[in-house]
């Protein structure tokens, strides 16, 4: 992305005026906590000094400012001998559902688009119906507290009723986008075990039918199903499982009043994705109660979204903003959702939602914005956004020139906030305020409750320039563990082994001067394009089964504020790599893993750098290609290999 040193980098470009400052949530929750830190509501950096030297006080005032559903126990928050081993509501008892359900009425709840057209609705009390009907039927399936239900679906209504359904009940919900492609889906959904699979037969995308048939057979193979419930007809191809559609599977049930099993803090609500660089993707246990109130945190006080505003997010179900989004029915919002190719069948198709559903808070990625920009759209000539407010942006870094297209381009007055978390956490770390201003290529600040840091090599804190981004405290979010971990030590690798007792989240980010930050991209071997975190050793899977290549070694590069998949391949003697090869590998990746792990270059190498130990070595590669100096260099068995990596002439369009 554009670096710190860019001209006009830091200038504000939007700040709200003082009537919308103190009609905030956040100056509210300021001024109600007040007698506590002392400070005047538009001083930011005192509420968030409190927040974290006083987590106690802060997170008993959080549960009641928010209006949590729930029983919140004696103490909000108990310090441990670590960050791991503190406590928050260690008495409560809570239910995610339940605290979504809170409305009934006939107003309405979800709208949801496909890219073929199809706009429905639903409204608060018949979403609470059909969720009653179906948590009625998983209880019929002997679904029950800690077991796992699984998901192949889109975004829509339907995928939300279930994951209501499965919360109400204290069952673990796990859910892939389709095009993952039988690989990627089974290598997560077999891992863990469901008993109930829901899943699309099939779905549509830019004009084009797409079958899921295989798909849903391989997890059926890799797990022991009682049920496979399909969001549609059941196709010949699968007569043989045991599916049913959905009205079939619930058609014995009328809604009656839901039984919300209130459960402890760390009981788990959901199992997220998050690909390491070796083995099979790791299974993040999220806890229900942790994501209601950083969600609700994040949304009500950062993101001041109100009971009865629209609330979109362009995401997938394999996409932790999906998991986000559906929170903002705690607040009781309107939830905008669309299925499909953001740019069909006209590149404003997104756009002219906002104007449509009067849309007050649109979230995207920044490579959406981008896109936006790059095929010329004006809205601001074409729309009115008269309730358009503020936009969200994440995925990857939003880089410079976008802060500028946004207020040029689409509305002058709209607060634009660039937020950044991750699969990990299932929430942000740093976001957007209505009390500060936004600065041109900046994030704006941490958020409530969160110590978080930049560091150097050897754990000392630094700022101005790019460095290790930490979190020095416990947060809500913080994952209860990993799928299967069951000592713990990979969840102690993948955070805490970087800098002990500290959380180091795999990211090089730059702290400001303003208290804001800048991310530079990611720290690790995790692939991130367009926000998308993917694994390497997917994409290796893929490769390997194609005969002509021998290795291949996978890297991520920075590039126009994205980053892009670029795949080096070795291949056995006698092997070229033509337009057919090409072709072969990109196809056996895009229908073995998903679309997003596709490379967008393919570059034949004739060796590939390893370790002592034989482990290839992708963060000395991707060093290579951005220039970078290439820290331990001793650690390789052949470290000339690097050589073929630098300066190449196809990496530079």
């Amino acid at each position: 992305m554009s670096g710190s040193n860019d001209a006009g980098i830091g200038e504000i470009v939007w700040e709200a005026d003082a009537a919308r400052k103190a009609g905030s949530a956040l100056w509210r929750f300021a001024e109600a906590t007040g007698h506590a830190h002392g400070a005047d509501p538009s001083d930011y950096a005192a509420l968030l000094d409190w927040s974290i030297r006083e987590p106690a006080a802060f997170h008993e005032a959080l549960w009641d400012f928010l209006s949590i559903v729930g029983d919140k126990g004696e103490a909000a928050f108990v310090a441990g001998q670590t960050i791991r081993d503190a406590k928050f509501y260690p008495g409560a008892r809570l239910n995610y559902a339940e605290n979504l359900l809170t409305r009934r009425d006939e107003g309405v709840a979800i709208i949801a688009h496909r890219d073929d057209g199809t706009r429905r609705e639903i409204s608060w009390g018949a979403l609470y119906d059909r969720v009653s009907q179906v948590e009625q039927a998983l209880r019929a399936e002997g679904v029950a507290q800690g077991d796992r239900v699984g998901a192949i679906v889109t975004h829509d209504i339907e995928a939300i009723v279930f994951y209501l359904a499965s919360a109400a009940i204290g069952a673990i919900w796990s859910s892939c986008s389709p095009d993952f492609g039988p690989a990627g889906a089974s290598d997560r959904l077999g891992q863990i075990d469901p008993k109930v699979l829901v899943a699309v037969p099939g779905y549509g995308y830019a004009g084009k039918a797409i079958d899921v048939s295989a798909t849903i057979r391989a997890v059926a193979e890799t797990t022991k199903l009682n049920k496979i419930v399909l969001l549609g007809a059941v196709p010949e191809t699968l007569a043989d499982l045991d599916c049913l559609a959905l009205e079939a599977w619930i058609a014995p049930f009328a809604p009656q009043e839901i039984a919300f099993n209130r459960m402890e803090f760390s009981a788990p609500l959901a199992i997220l994705y998050s690909s390491g660089t070796t083995g099979k993707p790791k299974c993040i246990v999220h806890s229900g109660a942790g994501l209601l109130i950083q969600h609700k945190k994040e949304q009500m006080l950062h993101c001041d979204i109100r009971e009865g505003e629209r609330f979109f997010y362009f995401t997938t179900c394999g996409w932790m903003m999906w998991n986000w989004q559906v929170s903002g029915l705690a607040l009781g919002a309107t939830l905008v959702t669309y299925d499909g190719n953001p740019f069909y069948p006209e590149p404003g198709r997104l756009i002219d939602l906002i104007d449509e559903d009067q849309i007050a808070v649109f979230g995207t990625s920044a490579k959406y914005i981008d896109a936006c920009a790059k095929a010329g759209l004006k809205p601001k000539d074409t729309h009115r956004f008269e309730r358009l407010r503020l936009i969200l942006s994440t995925g990857s870094p939003l880089i410079a020139p976008s802060f500028d297209y946004i207020h040029a381009d689409w509305k002058s007055d709209v607060h634009l906030a660039s937020i950044s978390g991750g699969t990990d956490i299932c929430a942000c770390f740093i976001g957007g305020n209505p009390l500060l201003p936004v600065r041109r290529g900046e994030l704006q600040c941490a958020l409530l409750g969160m110590d978080l840091d930049t560091l150097d090599d050897e754990g000392r804190p630094i700022s101005g320039v790019p460095g290790e981004f930490v979190c020095r405290n416990a947060h809500l979010s913080m994952p209860v563990s990993f799928w299967g971990d069951t000592d713990g030590s990979r969840y102690t690798e993948a955070y805490f082994s970087r800098f002990p007792g500290i959380w180091a989240h795999g990211d090089f980010v730059e702290k400001r001067p303003s208290g804001g930050f800048i991310i530079h991209g990611r720290s690790d071997t995790t692939l991130n394009p367009g926000g998308v975190r993917i694994g390497t050793a997917e994409i290796y899977r893929q490769v390997e089964t194609i005969a002509a290549v021998q290795e291949a070694i996978a890297v991520g590069q920075d590039i126009d504020g994205d980053q892009r998949v670029i795949l080096f391949v070795k291949l056995r003697d006698g092997q070229a790599l033509d337009a057919a090869l090409e072709t072969e590998i990109r196809k056996r990746i895009r229908s073995g893993a998903s679309p997003r792990h596709v490379p967008a270059k393919i570059i034949a190498v004739t060796a590939i750098p390893r370790t002592r130990s034989g482990k290839i070595s992708e963060i000395a590669v991707r060093d290579v290609i951005h220039g970078r100096p290439v820290k331990n260099t001793t650690a390789l068995a052949n470290p000339e290999a690097l050589e073929l990596y630098r300066n190449l002439e196809a990496l530079r369009a």
